[in-house]
């Protein structure tokens, strides 16, 4: 068994599952993957399930879903799920989005169905157990900062602060244009909750994030050894919560910044296993993952 599967291995079964007593039949797929914490929790919980079923990673570059979901249904894969940078790709390669996928802007779980995909996104609902866990508190009411918005977690996680009926919404995005189509369908579903988009470089940036209850980075910034805090610490202030979707390495510049300043801090493994077990059930629905998704992610390595 390899810890990272490419595209190369989906020519057949025997390439994929030699050396393997269960087929694989579910993957996650991103660019990169090798991190991806998500076999760590599915695996255990098809094993508790007994369902005879390999989770895998693999490893897909931009541009190539529509190969990947191709040679995924031809070797008789479950599903799959989707993470950095797929999401909005594997939204326009699915057969068939639910409306929930369709209001969040972005599918993170696929379920393969003979000819049909159907794509799903359990990011947001998961997100949203997340901040209750962690921080005990409800989305309504809160003023919510979203550094990365542009992205597909950054799209579902503000789609769905905008559904609970968040107070304020501050998007905050590289590339402020992106943000256009996003806060247009955020206007559309909601209307109590005040919208803000912003550059990093906007001046008033700082001013916006004090302003608000939590902060959440849905960029990739800090993933890699050597990035910076996707914000620096003039935008943050002691008694805030700031929420960090990446989740290794589990304390980020941004969180090792927001601790410093007197946060309350979470990173993104309480989502993972929250959206996960969200996934799970779209592939074998009646099934209850969580605690056994949440103790295996418990157990370090």
């Amino acid at each position: 068994m390899k810890a990272v599967y490419t595209l190369d291995d989906l020519t057949s079964r025997s390439v994929l599952d030699g050396g393997s007593s269960s087929p694989a039949r579910l993957a996650v797929l991103g660019w990169p993957i090798a991190h991806s914490a998500s076999p760590r929790m599915h695996q255990p919980a098809l094993d508790a399930n007994s369902i005879d079923a390999r989770y895998i990673r693999l490893e897909v570059e931009p541009g190539n879903i529509p190969k990947a979901f191709a040679r995924m249904q031809e070797l008789g894969f479950i599903g799959c799920n989707v993470t950095v940078p797929h999401k909005l790709d594997a939204m326009a390669n699915c057969t068939e989005v639910s409306l929930q996928a369709q209001a969040l802007g972005a599918v993170n779980t696929v379920v393969f169905d003979g000819d049909i995909i159907r794509g799903f996104n359990t990011d947001g609902p998961g997100f949203q157990a997340a901040v209750a866990d962690d921080f005990g508190a409800d989305l309504k009411g809160l003023k919510v900062a979203i550094a990365g918005a542009g992205g597909g977690a950054g799209q579902a996680i503000a789609t769905q602060c905008v559904l609970a009926g968040v107070a304020k919404l501050v998007l905050i995005n590289r590339t402020v244009d992106k943000l256009g189509p996003l806060a247009a369908r955020l206007k559309e579903i909601g209307t109590e909750s005040e919208l803000i988009t912003l550059s990093f470089e906007d001046i008033t940036l700082a001013e916006h994030c004090l302003d608000c209850d939590l902060i959440v980075n849905t960029s990739s910034l800090g993933l890699k050894a050597g990035d910076p805090s996707v914000l620096d610490r003039s935008c943050l202030k002691a008694g805030q919560s700031v929420y960090d979707t990446i989740y290794q390495p589990p304390v980020t510049p941004l969180l090792a910044l927001a601790q410093e300043t007197g946060c309350r801090t979470s990173n993104g493994l309480s989502m993972l296993i929250h959206q996960g077990a969200l996934a799970f059930q779209h592939w074998f629905p009646g099934s209850s993952p969580l605690e056994v998704m949440r103790k295996a992610l418990s157990q370090r390595d």
